[in-house]
C-alpha cells in the first residue's frame, strides 16, 4: 500500500542539474531564431523561469531580458491565473523573436494566457508534464502528470528520514 501524498511523488532538482538542464535548452534553442537563427530577446516567467531564463540568455548571448509576471498557484494547489506585470510592450509586439522561458509546464495555463498576449513568441521550458506539453514549443525533460517538481529555490538541505524506518 502506497500512504504518500500524490505531491510526495516527488521529482528534486538541484541546482547542478537546473544548469545542466538549463544550458541544454539553450543548445537546442541555438540557432532557431527568426533573425538569422537569433532572438531579439529572453522573457523569464517569474519567478520559476529567471533561473533557466538567465542561463539561456547566457549561453544565447541574448542581453534583452524582461520578465512577465504570473500567479497561478498558492502555495502547491494550482489557482486562478493572474497577470501581475507584463514585458515592455514595445519590445514585446506579437512576440515575433520573443523567446518566454518557464521552468515548468503543467497543466499550461499560464503559457496559455502568456501564449493568447503574443501568439508568435516561442515558448520553452526546461520541464514538461503531458497536459502542459502542447502549449510549449521547446523543452527537454517530461515528467509524469502527477510528478512534484522540487525546485532548488524552494528545497533547504536537512535530514531526512529512510523511506523503510530508522534501522
Amino acid at each position: 500500500m502506497n500512504d504518500r501524498l500524490p505531491h510526495e511523488k516527488g521529482f528534486h532538482i538541484s541546482w547542478d542539474q537546473i544548469h545542466r538542464d538549463s544550458r541544454a535548452l539553450a543548445w537546442r534553442l541555438d540557432g532557431h531564431g527568426p533573425d538569422d537563427g537569433n532572438w531579439r530577446a529572453v522573457v523569464a516567467i517569474t519567478r520559476g523561469g529567471m533561473a533557466p531564463a538567465m542561463i539561456v540568455a547566457r549561453e544565447l548571448d541574448i542581453r534583452t531580458i524582461d520578465t512577465i509576471s504570473i500567479k497561478s498557484y498558492d502555495w502547491q494547489k494550482q489557482a486562478d491565473t493572474k497577470v501581475l506585470k507584463t514585458p515592455d510592450a514595445e519590445l514585446m509586439g506579437d512576440g515575433t523573436g520573443i523567446l518566454i522561458v518557464d521552468d515548468l509546464v503543467d497543466t499550461g495555463k499560464t503559457l496559455d494566457v502568456v501564449r493568447k498576449m503574443y501568439p508568435k513568441a516561442h515558448f520553452a521550458t526546461v520541464y514538461a508534464k503531458p497536459k502542459g506539453r502542447p502549449m510549449v514549443d521547446t523543452f527537454i525533460t517530461e515528467v509524469s502528470q502527477d510528478t512534484w517538481i522540487f525546485f532548488p529555490w524552494d528545497m533547504a538541505l536537512q535530514y531526512v528520514e529512510p523511506y523503510r524506518g530508522q534501522d
